[in-house]
């Protein structure tokens, strides 16, 4: 096992006897990028905080070249939380509260975002070279399930992989002022067309059922014996060692070079111009009208845009490449 001294670190890991992978995740640096550009109230850090360590673990699984951005749209004080990953573990992450409220500090998910049920939790997958005609996909699911509103955004991460992509996923999240971390495990499919396989290919007996279940079930038990402040303070090095000790010792174990989560924004004046130009001439020319000139802030990064009368008007006379401009919102 590769051990490593980064304190931003994901490392990511499969059980040999059964299709069982899990990951754990560390953030320091990353996340104190996010928190010196805000001010939220506590609550609101936590949560953005598990969200971050929660999209880092999820992009990490996936084969594709582009971004995962996470969304946490509230009926509450908190309107909308967003956190962005791309394939190299860059991230952003912002959230947008309603004017002159109050959060307790020990305010819940409930009632920040889902005071009066209509809360909601979106995964978007933007390719980042979209073939003709390719959308992104996005999958929602609502803050509750059968047994009412999910008080965590573990849990509502466990219920949108179960109800999205169908895989048995646990998740144990953490986050403070200095660091945001967490642990993924996830049971994969062991079935090709009607028939249960191995790794192999070769079809599973009643013996290699009963293995995969076994593995799932010990590493969810393992799992749950982590808390809150171990995940906080220590590194997955560390973490796997203690919790997985008997696999690593029988080679039971495969274990990848650890990847490194940093800080990123994706914003720019190109794609703040597009945003611009998609606003229309009109729209941008009666700001121009008002105010001299069109600021626009980066609602991620802080960053400030500004076009005066002769860069708003090449906007509409000269070709400007375009972008989402995510991120950006206009300064009234």
């Amino acid at each position: 096992m590769t051990a490593t001294s980064n304190p931003d670190t994901l490392q990511k890991f499969l059980f040999d006897a059964a299709p069982v992978r899990g990951e754990l995740v560390r953030m320091e640096a990353t996340w104190q990028e996010v928190l010196n550009r805000h001010a939220y109230p506590a609550p609101v850090r936590r949560l953005l905080g598990e969200m971050m360590a929660a999209a880092a673990l999820l992009s990490a699984n996936l084969k594709f070249n582009g971004a995962l951005v996470m969304q946490l749209h509230g009926d509450g004080p908190v309107r909308m939380l967003v956190v962005e990953c791309l394939s190299d573990l860059s991230m952003r992450a912002t959230a947008k509260i309603a004017e002159d409220t109050a959060i307790a500090d020990d305010a819940t998910l409930k009632q920040m975002v889902n005071v009066h049920g209509q809360g909601r939790f979106a995964i978007t997958l933007d390719p980042q070279d979209k073939l003709p005609g390719q959308q992104a996909y996005q999958g929602i699911v609502p803050l509750s399930d059968e047994h009412g509103p999910l008080s965590s955004i573990g849990a509502v991460l466990e219920h949108y992989m179960q109800a999205s992509e169908q895989l048995d996923t646990r998740l144990w999240l953490a986050s403070n002022d200095q660091v945001a971390a967490g642990m993924l495990l996830q049971k994969l499919p062991s079935y090709g067309g009607t028939m249960e396989v191995g790794e192999t290919g070769a079809p599973l007996d009643e013996a290699g059922r009963a293995q995969d279940l076994d593995t799932w079930d010990r590493a969810c038990q393992l799992g749950a014996t982590l808390k809150d402040e171990e995940l906080l303070a220590e590194s997955p090095d560390t973490l796997l060692r203690r919790l997985f000790w008997e696999d690593l010792q029988a080679t039971g174990l495969r274990v990848f070079e650890p990847m490194t989560p940093h800080f990123q924004c994706s914003c720019s004046r190109a794609k703040v111009a597009g945003m611009l130009q998609s606003l229309g001439q009109a729209e941008v020319e009666s700001i121009i009208a008002e105010r001299g000139h069109v600021e626009i802030h980066c609602d991620f990064c802080g960053q400030r845009y500004e076009f005066d009368p002769v860069d708003s008007a090449q906007l509409f006379t000269a070709p400007v490449a375009t972008g989402a401009g995510d991120g950006a919102h206009q300064q009234h």
